[in-house]
């Protein structure tokens, strides 16, 4: 028996995700934060996906790439991610930009955040890296993929969506043969090519790519020496390796982890405020598509020692009730009605006040008689009293930031505004 071949790979693995993008399209949400570093699902951040799926997988080294506005991602990972333990030979490294090759260079694209820190890398001496996005939602088991990639003899392998093939103009597209062997790299094409076997659909990148550790460096290597490459994987790197070498596409179906109550194969990509809101919101369905109930492939993140949410009032017009809610710790529903609403950390929702289909980022206060409805609120905003938002479309876009849904985003600055 070959021993080696019945070990896990992700023994022998790092994960490095890259975090270091702002996520313009969430707009405010992200004035003070990277993308990744954006509240979800009631306790956790964005990040905490890509490092859990890691984790889960059996991966015991990790490197998190920041840069922009990284401040409240750093906090985040030193307290929610600090158990990894050297004598353990498990690393967790925070790597922001930090003028390491030159003076002047920050991150100038994600190759170049990895690049810039391949003494770090070789260091720790992974046999295989494993490069992720910060910014989705999903739960996947890595070890599948890395097996894939070691059975198939691939200079990398690309963890690709199935999409249906007329939505995959937004994407980066893989083009496979038979044996989804990639063939060529299409960057957002107007006509995406379809897979073989399915040629409605089409394989998009997830920005997930598995190397030997050996050969990501040799190509970034010479990758940095090409004054033309704009340092990116999806740009330069991969093109090359398809015309140069073995790219093989993993399909995201073989390796989704699912509980009992998940249908589909689940992964989001929260970039804009519609996107956001919907994802958090699904989350109160009876059933809904991503099970953050799973206790065999919990999502970790940083556990704040709060009290327990409480619900004070009971009479006719002032009742602090919530119907398919989810109230984090240390919320105060007082005397309050929450419909299909999720609500962070530390909220303090007031008398007579009404919220439905909202999205309450941490220690928020909300005073008495507002109605809001269909809103994300950003940390620590006041509401004020008697504020109505979600019933004139047209004040609120005066007021507010409203998506094309009709979301209305509410920022403390905005709030601040109409007190003026």
């Amino acid at each position: 028996m070959d021993l080696k071949r019945t070990q896990p790979l992700a023994r022998d693995a790092m994960a490095y995700v890259l975090a270091g993008g702002r996520g313009s399209r969430l707009k405010e949400l992200t004035d003070f934060r990277a993308k990744p570093a954006v509240y979800f699902g009631g306790k956790t951040r964005i990040i905490d996906f890509a490092l859990s799926n890691a984790l889960n997988s059996g991966i015991r080294r990790m490197g998190v790439a920041t840069q922009y506005k990284a401040h409240s991602l750093i906090r985040h990972l030193q307290r929610g991610w600090n158990f990894l333990r050297p004598e353990r030979n498990e690393s967790f490294d925070i790597l922001p930009a930090s003028q390491r090759v030159s003076e002047t260079q920050w991150y100038e694209g994600t190759a170049d955040a990895v690049y810039q820190n391949t003494d770090i890398i070789e260091s720790y001496g992974p046999e295989y890296m494993v490069i992720l996005a910060g910014d989705h939602i999903y739960k996947m088991d890595y070890e599948m993929m890395l097996r894939q990639h070691v059975d198939q003899g691939a200079d990398v392998t690309v963890g690709c969506l199935e999409v249906p093939r007329m939505e995959a103009t937004g994407f980066g597209v893989m083009h496979v043969d038979g044996k989804d062997r990639i063939i060529s790299f299409v960057e957002k094409p107007a006509d995406p090519p379809g897979i073989p076997d399915k040629p409605d659909y089409a394989l998009a990148s997830m920005g997930i790519y598995v190397f030997r550790t050996k050969f990501l460096m040799d190509q970034l290597r010479r990758d940095a020496k090409d004054p033309d490459s704009s340092r990116d994987f999806g740009k330069d790197l991969i093109p090359y390796i398809v015309k140069n070498g073995k790219a093989v596409a993993h399909r995201f179906a073989k390796s989704c982890v699912r509980s009992s109550f998940e249908r589909e194969a689940y992964w989001r990509d929260v970039g804009t405020v519609d996107a956001y809101w919907e994802a958090n919101i699904d989350l109160t369905d009876v059933t809904p598509e991503l099970d953050l109930y799973d206790r065999d492939w919990p999502i970790w993140t940083y556990a704040e020692i709060k009290p327990p949410a409480k619900f004070v009032h009971d009479e006719d017009g002032r009742r602090g009730s919530a119907v398919s809610s989810l109230v984090s710790g240390d919320c105060i529903v007082s005397g309050a009605a929450l419909k299909r609403s999720l609500i962070f950390t530390g909220a303090r929702i007031n008398s007579f006040s009404s919220l439905e289909e909202a999205v309450v980022l941490p220690d928020c206060f909300i005073g008495r008689n507002a109605r809001l409805k269909r809103v994300v609120i950003d940390r620590g905003v006041r509401i004020p009293e008697g504020l109505v938002v979600g019933e004139d479309p047209i004040l609120d876009a005066k007021r507010f930031r409203v998506s094309e849904k009709g979301i209305c985003l509410i920022t403390q600055p905005m709030i601040d505004r109409i007190e003026a």
